[in-house]
């Protein structure tokens, strides 16, 4: 794969354009690969492509859906090697991670390929009022259209399926941009799907300039938009949308609870997953945790313990549990985050200080809330860990953020299980488990700040799919 070149996809074609870019590994800054870099024009073709493709993708069966999601799952699998290879390269994602993130793909395409012969329908009784005496209501869903896809660098081939799989489900063609700094796991699927019997135009892959991106997100003839990336980049999204649908996935600060009932082994293993993971550039990374005074000092010694044996190396290395951030300026922007919380009284009990794109696993504690390694989404691998006296208070603490994406609870009160879910303004309550957890099928997505609407297959087949109601004669 070192220095190979990729193409753009577009309606059925890798084509070749004038402007290239390289693709460099964060690690070591090594060129991985050349990448033709798709403008307005491929960005044209690929609409005019899509609005042709529209019929013959609404029009697919459930078993022709069926078949070509199936056909991309297994090709992905017989590729999975390399893509997972790719992948640690371009994200700088440890390997076993990478695979992890591959293996979670071909499930994607395989949860797709079954719901895609669960067609949403409904029946419906009318005569609950005299008016509809003799009459029943039959509602099914049709596409809603062509999907503009804008997928992000931390999970470059996961949430790119997570646009093209239920787009293909719902019989909706689609553009996708993947990330300007991870392009190559989209364009290697590329190369998976031009191997199915997809209809011409139903699918288009581009890596392209910030410019065109902005076009997908104006042009009318997109019906549907979905990103996944920074609130400030999605909000101003949907304000220049238009009227088409807008599908956000914008991340948060995401909390844990640590009540005295849980199994503190558990909780510090899966906390130290969840914080540190992939560096911490995960949507739902875990990013802050709150410990019952009772049982703080036991907590945090096992938990600074097990942060403090994660292993640093190159991605490619199945030893490797942290490599690089994605970027330098992502580094240096945490360590300021860090520096900034210590200079305003934060004690650092673990990391802190980064070595060019590396950042250690970094614990904070005695923060404040307005501090921005508490209120905002640090995205890198910083977590802070505060005490708390009483379950309200607990929540108090989690709620108070402008996201709301997941939340984790570790306990083994039922009261507590209830009250947690009742009361944490978020997407998803995961209890006895991180924030962090997600599979591919379920309802994904947040409140407030982290976004509008649902991913999960069913669920963004539901977004990309319109009610049609029919009434006619009962007998």
């Amino acid at each position: 794969m070192q220095n190979s070149e990729y193409r753009p996809y577009v309606a059925g074609e890798f084509v070749e354009t004038n402007e290239r870019y390289e693709v460099r590994c964060p690690w070591d800054n090594s060129l991985i690969a050349k990448v033709h870099l798709a403008g307005n024009k491929e960005l044209e073709q690929a609409i005019v492509a899509a609005e042709k493709a529209k019929r013959a993708m609404a029009k697919l069966s459930s078993y022709e859906k069926y078949e070509i999601l199936m056909s991309i799952a297994n090709g992905i699998k017989a590729k999975r090697e390399a893509f997972a290879r790719t992948l640690a390269l371009e994200a700088c994602k440890p390997l076993k991670l990478a695979l992890g993130e591959v293996d979670r793909a071909i499930q994607t395409f395989i949860v797709a390929a079954e719901e895609a012969k669960r067609p949403l329908s409904e029946a419906i009784k009318l005569d609950w009022t005299p008016a509809g005496k003799g009459k029943e209501g039959i509602v099914k869903y049709f596409p809603v259209g062509i999907v503009a896809g804008i997928s992000p660098f931390n999970f470059p081939l996961n949430l790119s399926v997570h646009k093209i799989a239920p787009a293909i489900a719902a019989g909706c063609p689609i553009v996708l941009k993947p990330a300007r700094k991870t392009p190559l796991s989209a364009l290697m699927l590329a190369e998976v799907i031009n191997n199915t019997n997809i209809p011409n135009g139903g699918i288009s892959i581009l890596p392209t300039d910030r410019n065109t991106g902005n076009n997908m997100v104006t042009d009318s003839r997109f019906s549907l938009l979905s990103f996944t990336g920074s609130p400030q980049v999605g909000w101003a999204m949907k304000k220049q949308a238009g009227k088409k649908r807008v599908l956000l996935e914008l991340g948060g600060n995401a909390g844990v609870i640590v009540a005295p009932s849980a199994d503190i082994d558990l909780a510090v293993t899966k906390c130290v997953s969840g914080a540190f993971a992939y560096s911490g550039q995960v949507c739902i990374h875990t990013q802050r945790i709150y410990v019952h005074r009772s049982i703080f000092d036991s907590f945090m010694e096992k938990f600074i313990d097990g942060a403090s044996k994660l292993k640093n190396g190159h991605p490619l290395s199945e030893e490797t549990d942290l490599s690089s951030m994605i970027d330098e300026m992502n580094a240096a922007r945490v360590e300021a985050w860090v520096s900034e919380a210590i200079n305003d009284g934060a004690k650092v009990l673990l990391g802190g200080k980064r070595e060019g794109t590396y950042f250690p696993p970094t614990v904070l504690t005695n923060t404040k809330q307005e501090m921005k390694v508490c209120s905002l989404e640090v995205f890198g691998p910083v977590v802070t860990v505060e005490p708390y006296d009483t379950f309200e208070g607990a929540i108090e603490y989690l709620n108070h953020s402008e996201y709301g994406l997941q939340a984790g609870v570790f306990t083994n009160q039922i009261d507590e299980m209830n009250k947690a879910y009742n009361e944490l303004e978020v997407g998803g309550v995961i209890i006895n488990d991180v924030p962090t957890f997600r599979v591919d099928h379920m309802p994904y997505g947040g409140i407030k700040n982290s976004g509008f609407g649902r991913e999960g297959i069913k669920y963004a087949m539901i977004e990309m799919m319109e009610p049609k109601l029919l009434v006619k004669p009962f007998e």
